[in-house]
């Protein structure tokens, strides 16, 4: 699967590449802290580079890849399922098809319209009926029912991600391996 170019991504690789911090903090399991100094240093960039919703969903989606790796927390994103595309899938469609319950749909909507948003919302119900296990990464703090992070420079709650779900994995039990004690 060939990945599209992308300068939002690049230019978020590229730092990442580039920074002193980031590896230590992620062998120190702080992804909160390597969240946040992305944002800090990458978010006036990114959001000059395309529409700000656009551009903070390819930053989320980027950084959840990145750390998901990193985390050893199984996951697939940009999934083909039922017609629809996944954004991000923890563990698996496998799991999905198989325990609902066990699976996380984390729906990055590129949109801060709320009829967009609670319209994908129900698309996603379809395939995910366990609607607490569907989390929305949005670029401003818009009122839905679903669990949410918003990713801004200010008052972001996107930090906190990686820790909901490696505690979501952990009590789902998905985590055979515990690499995240929470």
């Amino acid at each position: 699967m060939d990945e599209e170019v992308n300068p939002i991504k690049d230019y978020l690789f590229d730092y990442i590449k580039k920074s002193q911090t980031i590896p230590q903090l992620i062998s120190e399991k702080k992804f909160d802290v390597v969240i946040n100094e992305i944002i800090q240093n990458c978010y006036d960039k990114i959001i000059t580079m395309d529409e700000k919703d656009t551009a903070v969903g390819v930053l989320a989606t980027g950084i959840l890849h990145y750390l998901l790796t990193n985390a050893l927390v199984n996951s697939q994103r940009k999934i083909e399922y039922q017609g629809m595309e996944l954004d991000i899938i923890v563990p698996d469609i496998k799991t999905l098809e198989k325990d609902p319950k066990m699976t996380l749909v984390i729906c990055i909507p590129k949109t801060s319209d709320k009829q967009i948003i609670e319209k994908k919302i129900t698309q996603l119900e379809k395939v995910q009926p366990i609607k607490e296990n569907i989390w929305v990464v949005l670029s401003e703090d818009v009122s839905i029912r679903q669990k949410k992070f918003v990713l801004s420079k200010e008052n972001s709650s996107f930090s906190k991600i990686i820790f909901d779900i490696a505690q979501f994995s952990n009590v789902g039990g998905a985590n055979k391996f515990k690499i995240l004690r929470i």
